[in-house]
């Protein structure tokens, strides 16, 4: 995945450096994406969790703007700007969200907007260590 701010590379041997990374599939442009960033909000808090957002098929001001108004809950941000790199994670539609540990193993996937049930759900997983 190519860093939104630079062009840099994010690989596996990032993701292995936390216990649980939700990877988030989002754009300015999805009102869905906007129902669910509360929730990922709150799961930024955690400490076992990172959240890595991937925005999606979006104008970088449109993104920045959607961050700088709701928050940024991403402790790193990526960018897939034609949306084939979000194809071979599987995904089809946006939002969706991966819980992965640090074993790169899916612990699981959430298609559509986070909601409470997936909120507690995610913070049962990342504290049960």
């Amino acid at each position: 995945l190519l860093s939104f701010e630079d062009d840099s590379i994010f690989t596996n041997d990032d993701l292995k450096k936390n216990n649980f990374t939700l990877i988030n599939f989002w754009a300015s442009w999805c009102a869905p994406c906007r129902i669910e960033h509360p929730f990922l909000m709150e799961l930024s808090k955690e400490k076992n969790l990172k959240i890595l957002g991937v925005n999606f098929k979006d104008k970088k001001n449109n993104a920045l703007n959607f961050l700088n108004n709701l928050g940024n809950p991403y402790y790193y941000l990526a960018k897939d700007e034609l949306g084939k790199k979000s194809v071979s994670f599987g995904i089809y539609g946006i939002p969706e969200s991966i819980l992965i540990n640090k074993e790169l193993v899916v612990l699981k996937k959430f298609v559509g907007p986070l909601n409470l049930e997936d909120f507690n759900e995610i913070i049962k997983i990342i504290n049960s260590l």
